[in-house]
């Protein structure tokens, strides 16, 4: 990050040629030609302006009209086709090379360590991909454009400038080298501002997130007028970076137009004497003009191309910063492939901690879960208890201890296959937008209708999907909006169990069921349970009950551990729990 810092447009430009441009040089090399092309028939256009004037208008020579005419009609058509094809094959390579960044930004995030995805807003994640691309883009196609279309134009009138006469050439450039310090400031001060107004759209595009999913929570509590009153805030904010943006963008527009006012001024004053004393001709002159005035368009373009370009430079600082942060968890370059685990898991001495957090969250946690058993945590809530079940399939890695799948260390095998052996129903339901059948086979993507169908119905789930009016393909619309809280959390169940996985991992999984449906589901638990570990986590100590082995967890450590009844003859932390949870 230091470097990207400290080298900037340099360093962030190399960067993207050698990781993304590079793969598209023939079709840049082919654009550069059509520029070339391009940019040679506007210089084209201003030298024929010579014949045209001295040897058609002023000598009146006959010989001269047609094959100047035709000669300027094939340089239209040659710049209008070159443009084409320039413009064709840019906007490829631009929209390629932005695609693949979005690509590989996207793949990153994919595989980035839940713990990182949980720290940063949903909003800030989208706007890597809005608000921070679209400014890359418009750097990338800008500067590919200004260094290859504009730089070459200007490059070919003027060098028809100085064929006509190096004098007035010298005398329409002397004042434009002064013009080079106030453009970069005016750059740095555009990556700057623009590095503000990125961070600030972040937080509005997590604000507007929040609000449009919390719709219900604020109408329940009357909230509309203050989160309009906190939304103009941030508009307003927005509005002022925006402006002052405009305000630094546009401080190169004086600059630029005084100087190109000057130098044509001086072209006129010194060309017109010349021609008063006959020391040039008049179509020489106009010749030299139109060169002159043809130029200063790319000129200006290419003066605010650093404007641009800090802007992606800065939208590319953030960009590369998140892929240069690699995963902490990843597999060994020896990782073993799992296979079918027998279902096997045992916690020796793990102890864990947060980055974000000087004090461990488990300490010293040891126990086994066996195929064919239940294995329940219960306890207050912060004790450690999703932090287990998040150990299990590496969302995080231990920090001391270990722990084993069928006698191996997690840590030996793949993340993959380590995965593919474990179903998670947690407390927080997950739906795509998506049909109800391509919901329950998520985790099965080559599951048949009956299997899906086999789930659906051991999740008590079978006969409200039947009513609906599309049946197994009704979509459940963004989150499952379309659904109820019991209907989504049976096909999260649905979900796990068409997976078959050896391991069923239970947050709460039947929390957002009526009593009735809980029953269905606890039978089909018992049956889905049979040769399978099951850890269950659950507040609701009814649910739990029959477990083969309760874990009180409290503090990180495991405080308590048996089966129900002799919890309860314990009269500790378990007691408690159950004497809170009985009808009064």
């Amino acid at each position: 990050m230091s470097k990207i810092m400290n080298n900037g447009s340099v360093y962030i430009l190399k960067r993207l040629i050698r990781e993304h441009i590079r793969p598209y040089m023939p079709k840049l090399l082919l654009a550069f030609l059509f520029m070339a092309l391009a940019a040679g028939s506007t210089a084209a256009m201003a030298k024929f302006l010579q014949p045209v004037i001295d040897n058609i208008f002023m000598q009146r020579q006959m010989e001269y009209l047609f094959p100047v005419g035709f000669m300027v009609l094939g340089v239209f058509f040659l710049k209008g086709f070159s443009s084409y094809g320039e413009s064709i094959t840019m906007n490829f390579v631009g929209q390629r090379i932005i695609a693949d960044l979005q690509a590989r930004l996207f793949a990153h995030f994919t595989y980035a360590d839940f713990g990182d995805i949980q720290k940063m807003p949903t909003g800030e994640l989208i706007s890597r991909f809005t608000n921070d691309v679209w400014l890359l883009r418009n750097a990338v196609s800008t500067t590919l454009t200004g260094i290859g279309k504009d730089a070459l134009t200007l490059i070919f009138l003027i060098t028809v400038m100085f064929y006509q006469d190096w004098k007035l050439s010298c005398i329409a450039f002397f004042a434009f080298p002064t013009a080079l310090l106030p453009i970069i400031r005016i750059g740095r001060r555009m990556r700057r501002i623009t590095t503000t107004s990125q961070k600030e759209n972040a937080q509005w595009t997590t604000m507007l997130e929040q609000v449009f999913q919390g719709a219900r929570l604020i109408r329940a509590y009357g909230m509309e007028e203050y989160e309009i009153k906190r939304a103009n805030q941030m508009i307003d904010q927005l509005f002022w970076l925006n402006q002052k943006s405009c305000r630094i963008r546009s401080a190169s527009h004086p600059v630029m137009e005084g100087l190109g006012g000057l130098a044509v001024v001086s072209v006129i004053l010194y060309g017109g004497y010349q021609v008063i004393l006959a020391q040039q001709t008049t179509g020489a002159f106009v010749s030299f003009i139109a060169a002159l005035l043809l130029a200063y368009e790319p000129m200006k373009r290419l003066a605010h191309l650093n404007n641009n370009l800090q802007e992606g430079v800065s939208a590319a600082i953030r960009l590369f910063k998140d892929l240069d942060h690699p995963p902490q968890v990843v597999d060994k370059l020896d990782a073993h492939v799992l296979g079918k685990s027998k279902g096997e898991v045992a916690f020796e001495n793990v102890s864990f901690r947060y980055e974000t957090s000087s004090e461990p969250v488990l300490n010293n946690i040891s126990f086994v879960m066996s195929p064919g058993k239940k294995l329940a945590l219960v306890g207050p809530s912060g004790g450690g208890k999703s932090t287990i079940m998040n150990l299990i399939p590496r969302f995080y890695d231990v920090g001391v201890g270990k722990i084993l799948v069928d006698g191996m260390d997690i840590r030996e095998v793949t993340r993959k296959s380590l995965r593919e052996n474990i179903a998670l129903v947690s407390q927080e339901i997950t739906l795509f937008d998506d049909t109800i059948a391509a919901n329950i086979a998520y985790g099965k993507p080559n599951a048949q209708m009956e299997d899906i169908i086999w789930a659906a119905k051991a999740a008590a789930a079978h006969d409200f999907i039947e009513a609906l009016p599309e049946g197994y393909q009704t979509p459940v619309g963004e989150g499952g909006f379309k659904l109820s809280g019991g209907q989504r959390q049976r096909l999260s169940i649905a979900r796990a169990m068409i997976k078959d996985a050896p391991i069923l991992l239970l947050d709460e999984a039947t929390s957002a069921l009526d009593i009735e449906s809980e029953r269905l589901i606890q039978e089909a638990l018992e049956k889905l349970m049979i040769g399978r570990s099951v850890l269950v986590i659950a507040h609701r100590l009814s649910t739990i009950q029959t477990s083969d082995e309760i874990l009180v967890v409290d503090g990180g450590k495991i405080i308590e551990r048996g089966k129900h009844d002799d919890l309860l003859k314990l009269k500790g932390t378990y007691f408690r729990l159950a004497h809170k949870q009985e009808p009064q």
